[in-house]
């Protein structure tokens, strides 16, 4: 059975490998409480990871923890990023998925 993937900027590859990037907001994703994924940093598997939760939150209602959690020290860092990767497809009354992630291998 082939795992879904969880792709990320080649910048995140230390704090995965460290383990303190343990979740990913996105605007769109189908994974699911339970499944199993590839973790992928530019273009270098990481490991398998566990999905152990996904929150779905607007934009506006995230909180600095999100945003640390998320690699970012700040709520403010982390919505700039997002306006600058998705554009004009979001706004702060946009829902986001925050996927809890726990790396296996």
């Amino acid at each position: 059975m082939r795992h879904k993937k969880l792709i990320f900027k080649s910048k995140y590859l230390r704090d995965l490998l460290m383990r303190r990037k343990v979740t990913t907001i996105r605007l769109i994703s189908n994974v699911k409480v339970g499944d199993l994924v590839d973790i992928i940093a530019g273009d270098l598997k990481v490991g398998t990871a566990i999905v152990e939760n996904v929150e779905v939150k607007k934009l506006r209602d995230l909180t600095d923890v999100d945003a640390i959690n998320d690699g970012y020290n700040t709520k403010e860092e982390l919505i700039k990023d997002l306006l600058k990767i998705y554009g004009k497809k979001v706004s702060s009354d946009s829902e986001v998925k925050i996927i809890h992630f726990k790396l296996l291998s």
